[in-house]
């Protein structure tokens, strides 16, 4: 490369101009001046960028041009749709999983015989933004009740929450007064599932949010919770809403699971016409990651536990997902 680092060489007169940004062995890496080389990199990327632009132009040139005849546009692809086979995806139809699912814990609730009772408790004496998320959960789940914790330990709580006829119980912790953990027991006999939370987004730090949820039950949607353990997972957040929802407060609460991420949103629809609606965010909203589901009540010393999250042993592909 004996034109510099990366300057464009002068075109022959009447040769076709030839673009030279840098050598072909060239890395911007090798550049010493920071300042120069966060230039060239912004330059490079510039490039990159014109160049995505002009092949998808020119292949929306032709596309038009061959009209009904153009290929169908290819499926991109994602982490999630190269996801790796797992054996324990549930087939609708399969009458064992039906089988366990009419005779595991949730089952009063899906029966109809048990109305959810919801306890949200925190971690010992919280500061004010777990407090304030507390407070706008309670808002969100119906029939559900905030206590703060003041040095009682948990296995003290929970047969007080069973006498009382709750039948969940929501923990919410915090490290350095920001919430970073859920763990969420079903009462009387668990399971128990400890999540890691993040990006927790409170009600006045989402941009164009509605006005306050109404007292309405909301609907709830659960996205791809697939396999044994997402079905696990998808009935313990279902058992926290009451069965019918009023659809007259148009709120809806959605777990999407992603990659194992389960992603919260809670929105209300906007009907502009009969056929169009829009969505306004009312918050709060917040990511989950499941870190462990315990048989039984909250119980860390001897609780047995169905599944743990290891991830050296468990994250060998980037593909590979457990819920």
């Amino acid at each position: 490369g004996g034109d510099g680092a990366g300057g464009s060489a002068a075109p022959a007169a009447g040769a076709a101009p030839e673009r030279v940004l840098f050598p072909p062995t060239f890395s911007v890496s090798e550049i010493k001046n920071k300042q120069r080389r966060h230039f060239m990199f912004q330059r490079w990327k510039q490039q990159q960028r014109k160049e995505k632009l002009a092949s998808r132009k020119k292949r929306r040139k032709e596309r038009e041009a061959l009209g009904d005849q153009a290929p169908p546009k290819p499926v991109p692809k994602t982490i999630e749709n190269q996801r790796v086979y797992d054996e324990t995806t549930v087939d609708p139809n399969d009458e064992e999983v039906a089988f366990d699912e009419s005779t595991d814990e949730f089952a009063p609730y899906f029966n109809r015989q048990t109305i959810p009772k919801i306890l949200i408790t925190t971690s010992d004496r919280p500061r004010g933004r777990t407090v304030r998320f507390c407070e706008q959960l309670s808002t969100v789940i119906p029939n559900s009740h905030v206590y703060y914790r003041r040095g009682l330990a948990l296995k003290r709580i929970i047969p007080q929450c069973i006498a009382r006829d709750f039948t969940d119980l929501i923990v919410i912790n915090e490290d350095r007064k920001i919430p970073n953990g859920l763990v969420l027991s079903h009462l009387p006999d668990g399971p128990t599932a400890h999540f890691r939370m993040s990006s927790v987004r409170l009600r006045k730090e989402i941009k164009r949010k509605g006005k306050e949820p109404t007292e309405h039950v909301p609907e709830v949607i659960l996205n791809n919770f697939t396999t044994r353990l997402g079905h696990s997972i998808g009935r313990m957040f279902a058992s926290l809403f009451p069965h019918d929802p009023q659809f007259i407060g148009r709120q809806v609460a959605t777990f999407h699971n992603q990659r194992d991420y389960i992603f919260f949103r809670f929105h209300r629809y906007i009907f502009k016409s009969e056929k169009k609606v829009g969505i306004q965010e009312l918050g709060p909203r917040f990511t989950l990651k499941l870190r462990s589901l315990q048989k039984g009540t909250f119980d860390s010393k001897f609780g047995e536990y169905e599944w743990i999250h290891k991830r050296r042993e468990m994250d060998t592909s980037r593909r590979k997902f457990h819920l």
